[in-house]
């Protein structure tokens, strides 16, 4: 039997929350509050498996409630169900140690199968969620690349026209700098890639996803 505990300022929710969870052959709900104060005490004795958690509560909130759990019972998984989808809260939730984000808005069925997902090693999220979430490693992990060959911003633009296939002259007409300037960042670009044409340059950036 999964053992759920339920973190939710809205007592009608609360309440639906907890008979949903009971009304099921595999789970059930051992305590629900409304808040985290005093989460560390009250769980002591009957630690769940899985921890539904909302984000906005007073007094402590979810992402306290996390960093708690995270520290005193790690082995407990964390789901946070929330009406929030924006990108910072998202990621204070997995940076605390959340194992899940999924909207208050998914169906009963999908709460459900969200639960069962994470104990049996999964991260379940809201589609959405998911998303911004892929977004956020593409992106992080494209500008941990482009550090590695230090190039500016300027360089990129041009590296982007010559994988485009323009020539130095189109190149400068379409970004509104000489030829002249063209060719230094180019030279510049061959320095930081570690080529010497610009076939192997545009290979280098296909290669390492440069663009």
């Amino acid at each position: 039997m999964i053992k759920v505990a339920i973190f939710e300022d809205h007592k009608a929710r609360r309440g639906a929350l907890k008979l949903l969870i009971d009304l099921q052959p595999d789970m059930y709900c051992i305590a629900d509050y409304e808040n985290c104060s005093g989460l560390v005490e009250n769980l002591r004795y009957n630690v769940p498996h899985v921890v539904l958690m909302d984000i906005n509560m007073p007094r402590v909130d979810g992402i306290t409630g996390v960093k708690l759990l995270q520290k005193h019972y790690p082995d407990t998984y964390i789901i946070i169900q929330t009406v929030f989808d924006d990108d910072e809260k998202i990621f204070d939730c997995l940076r605390s140690g959340a194992h899940g984000y999924i909207l208050k808005k998914v169906s009963n069925e999908k709460l459900i199968d969200a639960v069962k997902e994470v104990v049996n090693g999964g991260v379940p999220m809201t589609p959405s969620v998911a998303k911004r979430v892929l977004n956020f490693f593409n992106k992080n992990s494209i500008e941990s690349r482009l550090s590695d060959f230090n190039l500016s911003s300027r360089e990129l633009d041009i590296l982007t026209e010559l994988v485009n296939g323009l020539s130095h002259k189109m190149i400068a007409a379409k970004l509104c700098i000489s030829v002249y300037t063209v060719g230094n960042h180019i030279k510049s670009i061959y320095q930081k890639l570690h080529v010497h044409s610009v076939s192997e340059a545009v290979a280098t950036a296909l290669q390492n996803n440069l663009l």
